[in-house]
């Protein structure tokens, strides 16, 4: 149920042949299943926190595992500071560009803006805009630098334009050409293998 727990059954892991954990999201979110995510730089407490993160990439390390995260990049929580500052401020938030919203100002029910899976608590983020990419490839840059961790399953990658995805994995491949990047696509991939 949390990174702790993970590791005291890396042994068991171990044993079985695992050799990389993938972690469904872990960042602060209010759910149960943590796609709304609210803060991308901080653990959820639920999980454990930052240092109990390190001791787990190290310690999976250490037995020749990897550690893969999930970038929900495609949307955020309500609770996202940024879609906040648009609910309270409408068209005058400097974040407004960073959500899809019909109208000057946000409304809730029923929503005016884009969404994940017409949740309304998801908000679909703008990832053509950049400042969005630039708060998101810093998002990135953190975790994969400084916990090293060797992956990033892509979230929706297909609901996402093609150029986000290339400036990410430049990115990615630019702090460590090892890191892999597995893209979640229910639909025809092919167009997302072509470079």
């Amino acid at each position: 149920g949390d990174l702790k727990g993970i590791i005291k059954k890396l042994d068991y892991l171990e044993n079985l042949g695992i050799n990389a954990i993938y972690l469904t999201p872990i960042f602060e979110a209010p759910s149960n299943h943590k796609y709304d995510t609210v803060d991308y730089m901080r653990i959820d407490t639920y999980f454990g926190d930052e240092k109990i993160f390190e001791e787990l990439v190290l310690k999976a390390h250490q037995k020749g595992m990897k550690i893969i995260l999930d970038a929900v990049f495609n949307h955020c929580g309500m609770a996202f500071a940024p879609f906040q500052d648009v609910v309270q401020k409408g068209r005058a938030s400097k974040y407004y560009d960073w959500f899809f919203i019909e109208g000057e100002k946000v409304i809730l029910e029923p929503p005016n803006y884009l969404t994940f899976s017409q949740v309304p608590y998801m908000p679909k983020l703008n990832t053509a805009h950049p400042e969005v990419r630039e708060y998101l490839f810093s998002v990135v840059r953190y975790w994969t630098k400084t916990y090293g961790i060797d992956g990033w399953r892509l979230d929706v990658s297909d609901e996402i334009e093609h150029g986000f995805w290339r400036a990410f994995r430049e990115l990615v491949k630019g702090i460590n050409q090892e890191v892999v990047i597995i893209g979640e696509n229910w639909h025809n991939a092919y167009p997302w293998l072509m470079g």
